[in-house]
């Protein structure tokens, strides 16, 4: 009879053993499916702040050429300069935000600051 329940409980060892290997295997694809859907979040919320620092830069560029050909009568140059230097500066930002060009050293350290974090003196 103690031979029997023994077998009896090695079987169950067995198919638990089966069972929780079964499951294991499907958490990790769950987790490498979630990490991969990560991935893709932080992607799409990369291309949506570059696109709109992009965008902004060229909108701004644009309403202080029309505002100031409306303002000096400068009709078409001022709205040309200003969309151009606002397309630029949307390029620079771009670029500053994906890490290609480094930030201006102004704004990294600090206005004023030496090397010590002290202001000079």
């Amino acid at each position: 009879m103690t031979g029997n329940r023994n077998d009896s409980l090695d079987e169950r060892r067995k198919h638990l053993a089966e069972e929780l290997a079964k499951v294991r295997v499907d958490d990790e694809a769950e987790k490498r499916i979630e990490q991969n859907a990560q991935e893709s979040r932080k992607g799409y919320a990369l291309a949506i702040k570059l696109s709109s620092e992009f965008i902004s830069a060229i909108i701004v560029g644009a309403m202080l050429g029309y505002l100031l050909d409306y303002f000096a009568g400068t009709t078409p140059w001022g709205m040309i300069i200003l969309l151009l230097l606002g397309f630029c500066a949307g390029v620079l930002n771009v670029l500053r935000s994906a890490g290609v060009v480094a930030k201006p050293p102004l704004l990294e350290g600090g206005l004023g600051k030496d090397e010590g974090g002290k202001k000079g003196e």
